[in-house]
């Protein structure tokens, strides 16, 4: 297989202007909504930390959720080929970030807990080792520099 370049293009539009500009710190909202050709639009906002709204999405959690979706994803086109009938998937993923006394910040790490339900007993083991071969696979842990790690719990179908 050949290397390939894909694209991805969204538009980030500021909602948060409310009348003055951003003259002064406190005086604009960080409302904006993320846009993609053909979606739905992502209300979102900063981190309420950071004086954004606590009722939308913020770049913080688009990041936890983007590591979370793409290990599931990898994990998921990984599973048939290992022999493991994933038959359940969630995860609880969390992130933790510094942020410095000069306003900056950066994420210090990722950490994935995926419940993973397989069909039958015999696929356990190989289930708990997908998680680290779909680390490597993922595109998005492969592109930050921070680590992703993984807290996996594998489960049984009921054999009723």
């Amino acid at each position: 297989m050949t290397d390939k370049t894909h694209h991805y293009e969204v538009r980030t539009r500021w909602t948060g202007e409310t009348g003055a500009g951003t003259a002064t710190y406190r005086g604009f909202e960080r409302a904006h909504d993320i846009e993609a050709d053909g979606r739905p639009a992502l209300q979102g906002s900063a981190d309420s930390a950071f004086r954004g709204d606590p009722g939308r999405w913020n770049p913080e959690l688009f990041l936890v959720a983007a590591l979370s979706e793409c290990h599931m994803l990898s994990y998921l086109a990984l599973a048939p080929a290992a022999g493991v009938n994933v038959l359940g998937y969630t995860d609880t993923a969390s992130g933790s970030m510094v942020t410095h006394a000069t306003a900056s910040g950066e994420f210090t790490e990722v950490v994935l807990r995926p419940h993973v339900t397989v069909a039958e007993e015999a696929m356990a083991g190989a289930a708990a080792e997908l998680h680290k071969k779909a680390n490597e696979k993922c595109f998005i842990a492969r592109s930050v520099n921070f680590p992703v790690r993984h807290e996996p719990t594998i489960t049984v179908a009921d054999s009723d």
